[in-house]
């Protein structure tokens, strides 16, 4: 038969094996090799541990797309690319020399980071500040000491606007603590320590290229609950929350009373009390009166009259110590 895959001949071999004994009809299965897994290492990490960095992010590049094309008086599109956790040694010994490094601070938290732009995009965005139009050198070249002061500058905008953006999860103060342009002279952590590595693309019309922010493990350890999935969901709930119960406090009754005056009379005064008497107040049509909500003193107002009914024109608040404000 055409669709037969063994001859008769090997069909009759291969049961004159078996019947000898010669085939093996129960096979064993491969051991497993097992293999070490440290649960407490630094890179076993939850996926959604730093999520809320993904606003952070958004925003930054939205406020360094308007501010970059404010400065540079030109068309820039930022945008962001990816994030990894590697290792420092890894990080540091992937940029070439000279790579604009900024070690910089993020108060309170613990520590330095460090901002990394290409050096062809250095140059592109430098010739850009002179007026130019950004076009790539052909060959890279160390910085001269302008271009590492026009660098700093430059710098400065774009940790800025790093600032900003990270007011939602955690208001930070980022200070530039130096500059470097060799790879081998920067040091943050041990060679061994994790590292959180943002790459943003920076485009021009005729130029582009990436600016790189490496932050430590350690110093995002101290606010990871305020980065986490977990924080950003009861943060929604909680401000969901907030909306209903000030909507349901705007149409809850209160009562409001105008307090037009009062007095001190004794027992026996009051006792002989008759129809008709006049009990004088010690406050007048010109004087402030004191408005309460729900029997808590809250406003002084002048009384008055509009249209034919009572009326009192509120006249200043009154801070929580009794006193106007």
């Amino acid at each position: 038969m055409p669709d037969q895959i063994l001859t008769q001949e090997e069909i009759d071999a291969l049961l004159s094996a078996m019947d000898r004994g010669d085939v093996d009809l129960e096979q064993t299965p491969a051991a497993a090799e097992a293999a070490p897994y440290n649960l407490t290492a630094q890179n076993i990490m939850l996926r959604d541990q730093f999520s809320a960095l993904g606003e952070v992010y958004d925003k930054f590049a939205a406020l360094l797309n308007g501010s970059l094309s404010s400065l540079l008086q030109r068309s820039i599109e930022v945008s962001f690319v990816s994030t990894e956790m590697v290792k420092y040694q890894e990080c540091i010994s992937a940029f070439p020399s000279p790579t604009s490094f900024i070690v910089f601070t993020m108060e309170p938290l613990i520590g330095s980071a460090l901002l990394a732009i290409e050096p062809g995009l250095v140059f592109s965005l430098i010739d850009c500040m002179f007026g130019g139009r950004g076009k790539p050198l052909g060959r890279m070249r160390e910085f001269t000491q302008l271009e590492q002061r026009l660098i700093t500058r430059l710098a400065g905008e774009i940790l800025a606007q790093l600032q900003k953006a990270w007011q939602i999860v955690q208001p930070v103060k980022i200070s530039i603590r130096k500059t470097e342009t060799k790879p081998e002279y920067v040091h943050l952590v041990s060679p061994h320590d994790m590292m959180v590595v943002v790459v943003f693309a920076l485009k021009g019309k005729e130029f582009s290229g990436n600016l790189q922010f490496c932050i430590s493990y350690l110093m995002l350890d101290p606010v990871k609950e305020k980065l986490s999935s977990k924080y950003l969901r009861e943060k929604d709930i909680e401000h969901t929350w907030s909306r209903q119960l000030q909507g349901l406090l705007m149409d809850t009754p209160v009562t409001l009373i105008a307090e037009l005056g009062r007095t001190r009379r004794t027992i026996g005064e009051i006792l002989n009390l008759k129809v008709d008497d006049v009990i004088p107040l010690p406050t007048g049509p010109d004087d402030q009166i004191l408005v309460a909500v729900d029997h808590v003193p809250k406003f002084l107002a002048y009384p008055g009259v509009i249209k034919g009914s009572r009326a009192i024109e509120i006249a200043a608040p009154l801070n929580r110590n009794g006193g106007s404000v």
